[in-house]
């Protein structure tokens, strides 16, 4: 099963539409409480009621109201997972990531990533990286569908080393590049723009640091 076999491709019924709608709906009253009001000053009776639906609705597909903002992380990571699957195979593994990243984030803006939107990015910016627990919980989150297009592209099964070390490794460079953007930085607007220059940035580093590494 391949990363797009994953996620499907395949037309969803009625009742599955309806779903859709009602979680794209929850996510946008709890993006638009947030961004107007603060996260801590947000409730999930406030979330269902712009939403227009119940709290026990709204239980239906979040837990919590923390994991309405894990969902902006899993709505960027599904969408880098298949851009990732799509890097050409030479193109050696962390490059790919980074590849990956920069071009979802890229296309932001734009409105040509389903379900991220500028205003999502900053929202998960400002609230995962000031929320400890939210923060610790992004820092080891490991989407199955990025876990799996890796373990492709290293041609090893899930549980093998490699492939954990290389997940580790790339968790770190993006905690060093993002983990601490909660505001505007040197002059460039919080947003995805900013995230892709911070990994870059945080790449570059990390490829200079290792370069005089010996190799066994």
């Amino acid at each position: 099963m391949t990363v797009v076999d994953l996620l499907g491709d395949a037309t969803p019924g009625l009742r599955e539409r309806k779903k859709q709608r009602t979680r794209a709906t929850l996510i946008e009253a709890a993006v638009r409480l947030c961004l107007e009001q603060g996260y801590d000053n947000t409730t999930v009776e406030q979330i269902a009621a712009i939403a227009d639906v119940s709290p026990r609705t709204f239980s239906r597909y979040f837990a919590t109201k923390d994991a309405v903002v894990m969902t902006l992380l899993e709505d960027l990571v599904d969408a880098v997972a298949v851009e990732f699957a799509q890097v050409p195979n030479d193109v050696p593994v962390l490059e790919a990531m980074r590849y990956a990243h920069v071009a979802v984030l890229s296309r932001v803006r734009s409105g040509q990533v389903p379900g991220v939107t500028a205003d999502r990015v900053v929202l998960m910016l400002r609230i995962v990286n000031s929320t400890p627990g939210l923060k610790m919980a992004a820092t080891e989150f490991r989407p199955h569908a990025t876990t799996l297009a890796v373990a492709e592209r290293l041609g090893v099964g899930l549980a093998d080393r490699r492939l954990h070390l290389v997940l580790a490794v790339w968790s770190a460079i993006i905690v060093t590049a993002c983990g601490d953007l909660v505001v505007d930085v040197d002059g460039v607007e919080l947003g995805p723009e900013l995230m892709v220059t911070r990994i870059d940035a945080a790449f570059d580093q990390f490829v200079t640091m290792t370069a005089d590494l010996p190799s066994s």
